[in-house]
């Protein structure tokens, strides 16, 4: 699974139902990883808990060869102490208490087309084997990244698991271009219509609409729809706008007909300048 490049804002999402849809989002490979760290991690708590044993035993053995050979009692009771300090609780080697650790974060991929997110829809993950079901709001962003907490890697000794982090893909095969909450398109217009004027009927993102041309309509021109754009995240009812680009298409293949009135036009406007 390839990782999307950048540091997308973070935005928290609600976990709902239901789809039976079922994507798994995090590869074997990733969760080997996963696993050796959280092995590393138990490694480490324990090796510094060796240290700090040490440290207290050379600490008594330092007090008794500075007593001049006298006898100190060393009870339970002061050794529970120490390690109380140290770790908050416990009592003697077996039974004080661990430090907690924190579990590690999940990094995930959720491929969707520019359809998709138009409307809101619910669908079913699977990370790690377990099933996550979550809606994903209309207007979602190529690249936005969104936290599901406390689906992450379980945590260590009793420590609170990591978070779930969810990066959308958003692949574009429509004709319509986007940029935020709003849309643009390209249209062909005829020749004949943007000179004499006239209607057409074009393509919007979830229909079609007719527009009217005015005469003269020159190339390049554009035309705004308001309301036709994309879905505004996480404000319903809320749609940015369509721009159309007109492109006037030259006539080819033209008759000797054609021809001749297209030089009789030209002799008319040579004339009239």
């Amino acid at each position: 699974m390839n990782r999307v490049k950048g540091s997308p804002a973070i935005i928290h999402s609600s976990i709902r139902c239901d789809s039976d849809q079922h994507e798994p989002l995090v590869r074997p490979e990733v969760q080997r990883q996963q696993r050796l760290d959280l092995q590393r991690q138990q490694r480490q708590s324990q090796q510094q808990q060796r240290q700090q044993q040490q440290q207290y035993q050379q600490q008594q053995q330092y007090q008794r060869g500075s007593s001049g050979g006298g006898f100190e009692d060393y009870s339970n009771s002061g050794y529970s102490d120490f390690f109380e300090s140290m770790f908050g609780g416990g009592g003697g080697f077996g039974g004080q208490q661990q430090r907690r650790f924190r579990g590690q974060d999940f990094n995930a991929e959720l491929r969707l087309t520019l359809k998709d997110v138009y409307e809101t829809h619910k669908r079913t993950i699977t990370v790690n084997g377990k099933n996550i079901r979550m809606t994903i709001p209309a207007g979602i962003e190529d690249g936005q990244t969104i936290k599901i907490a406390n689906h992450g890697g379980p945590g260590v000794n009793g420590g609170p698991k990591g978070d779930l982090y969810i990066t959308f893909v958003i692949e574009n095969n429509t004709n319509f271009k986007r940029d935020g909450k709003n849309l643009y398109a390209t249209v062909d217009l005829d020749f004949y219509t943007a000179i004499l004027g006239g209607e057409i009927t074009v393509d919007t993102f979830d229909g079609k609409a007719k527009l009217k041309i005015k005469p003269e309509t020159p190339n390049d021109s554009k035309v705004k729809l308001k309301g036709k754009g994309f879905p505004v995240y996480k404000k319903e009812g809320e749609f940015g706008d369509l721009y159309i680009t007109y492109s006037i298409a030259i006539p080819t293949k033209l008759t000797e007909k054609e021809k001749e009135l297209f030089v009789e036009l030209s002799k008319l406007r040579n004339h009239g300048n």
